[in-house]
């Protein structure tokens, strides 16, 4: 038992502190603080200054959730408007988006090589619309990799990302496993998806449109 502490919450019990304040400023549990202090009487001012406290933070962390929940539900609301105002794209506007995207995440050290990453499921299926869509890619041309964690469940990853970018396993590379660290460990669950696509003359269009649309405006 660390008798310093509980010293000290003794002393603090003492002062009329409760068990919440206790733990917190000697960074131990609410229960050990409640063991130490257990037999030291509080006079009846100080129960019920505890006890106005005690209301008085009820009160401030109700108005805490209140606000709290009015600012979730403005964001939400000003999202759901802004979505709204986009309806379904024409193959026109898949052509520049897709064109645009490829630019900012393709790997650009590879000639002939079309080759996009993205760690987002809605990017890659955006992706694979315009590969298919307006680039008419044959899927048997198609092949994915993933760089993935050593934590992660690598069957289930592939079966995931072939399920987002409907290529089938058969065409996976295999894929590679990195370290990770901590904030990448919690931010990434299923790694990170390429796209690959073996066509010299697919790279050099993708990459000609989006410096035309960088030149257009």
């Amino acid at each position: 038992m660390k008798q310093a502490e509980k010293q000290k919450a003794r002393e603090l019990r003492a002062y009329g502190y409760s068990l919440n304040e206790i733990a917190k400023n000697l960074n131990v549990s609410k229960s050990s603080a409640s063991l130490w202090v257990r037999n030291i009487a509080l006079t009846k001012d100080q129960e019920k200054t505890l006890s106005k406290r005690a209301v008085k933070l009820s009160v401030v962390e109700k108005r805490r959730a209140t606000r709290l929940a009015r600012e979730t539900a403005t964001r939400e609301n000003l999202i759901d408007q802004a979505q709204k105002q986009v309806k379904k794209i024409t193959r026109s506007e898949l052509w520049l988006i897709g064109s645009v995207l490829y630019w900012a995440g393709c790997g650009k050290t590879q000639k002939g090589l079309v080759r996009f990453s993205n760690s987002d499921p809605n990017i890659v299926r955006l992706m694979m619309a315009f590969f298919r869509d307006v680039c008419e890619v044959p899927e048997q041309k198609f092949r994915g990799h993933i760089y993935i964690y050593p934590h992660l469940d690598h069957r289930g990853t592939e079966k995931y990302w072939s399920e987002i970018s409907g290529i089938p396993l058969k065409q996976f590379f295999k894929l590679s496993v990195k370290r990770a660290t901590k904030s990448k460990k919690e931010g990434l669950p299923y790694g990170t998806f390429e796209i690959y696509i073996c066509n010299v003359g697919l790279s050099l269009k993708i990459r000609g449109w989006a410096k035309g649309i960088f030149a257009s405006y």
